[in-house]
């Protein structure tokens, strides 16, 4: 939940404030491999593409689902949320006005205008000196612990975490299980997504930059959604939340009381995700929604 060290009371008869703090990738939008349309083709949903990578298409939602966005980025303060580095956040063209914030590399850095906020870069350097093992050393113990065998890439992002690419079908069982067990020693957490698998130095949070978001626009509400175990403390930290029937979380059977789980599936549950965020931010922060 919000606490009163990071959220503001608006001044008398200053309207309430909903701030919305979404995953992207597998929550929002969807590749299509993510996408399951259990339906018959002449009956899929329109789709809208929101993300070009290598001249190709890459990501969607579907056109209903673009609408009760662009509602909700004009009602509330939204701010997408996600792991994705600065660039490839960048690749991503979302309906309705700029968010103001967006927080990118799971909460290495708070966009503010499109422009990377230096204090608060500072603030992440300084926790993660202080808190965690560095980079180096979790990086040397991923490049020695797999196997070339299924490894198809190793990448740093913006100098705070490291992933790897993997064929998923060769993945040793156990061995993701294993490295969360070493690197949790060293105050580092794994998370596996698709083809992915993500250490993320601890203190690095979505829920932490949120916060400080929170503070700076005096928010009385804060919603969240997210699909995989990198969401967790996302989700937690806010009064309300949602995660899809997919993903990282649903594999694992993860809960928690306030935060509710779609009916839907894939590109499906992004859309059912809007429809709760705009219900729930009030009549005040956007029109209701018909169900």
């Amino acid at each position: 939940m919000t606490t009163p060290a990071t959220a503001v009371t608006p001044a008398t008869g200053t309207a309430p404030v909903t701030l919305v703090a979404s995953d992207l990738d597998r929550t929002l939008i969807y590749s299509t491999a993510a996408l399951q349309l259990p339906m018959p083709d002449a009956e899929a949903p329109r789709l809208l593409c929101v993300e070009v990578y290598d001249h190709k298409p890459l990501s969607y939602l579907t056109e209903t689902a673009a609408t009760l966005l662009d509602e909700l980025a004009r009602t509330t303060v939204f701010v997408p949320t996600t792991t994705r580095t600065r660039e490839q956040y960048g690749r991503i063209h979302l309906p309705g006005p700029a968010p103001r914030f967006a927080i990118c590399a799971n909460g290495g850095h708070l966009l503010v205008d499109g422009e990377s906020d230096p204090d608060w870069q500072t603030q992440v350097s300084r926790r993660l000196a202080d808190e965690c093992a560095s980079l180096a050393e979790v990086r040397a113990h991923l490049l020695a612990a797999a196997d070339p065998a299924w490894l198809l890439k190793e990448r740093v992002a913006e100098d705070l975490f490291a992933y790897l690419v993997v064929e998923r079908a060769l993945l040793p069982e156990g061995w993701v299980k294993e490295l969360g067990e070493w690197a949790e020693t060293r105050g580092w957490t794994v998370s596996l997504q698709g083809r992915k698998i993500y250490a993320v130095p601890g203190p690095l949070t979505k829920s932490a930059a949120m916060n400080e978001v929170a503070r700076r626009t005096g928010a009385t509400l804060t919603l969240a959604a997210g699909d995989s175990l990198l969401d967790a403390d996302l989700l937690l930290a806010a009064d309300r939340a949602w995660r899809p029937a997919h993903g990282e979380l649903a594999d694992t059977g993860w809960s928690a009381p306030h935060v509710d789980v779609t009916a839907e599936h894939g590109v499906a549950a992004g859309e059912e995700i809007l429809r709760h965020l705009l219900r729930v931010s009030g009549p005040a922060q956007g029109a209701p929604v018909q169900q």
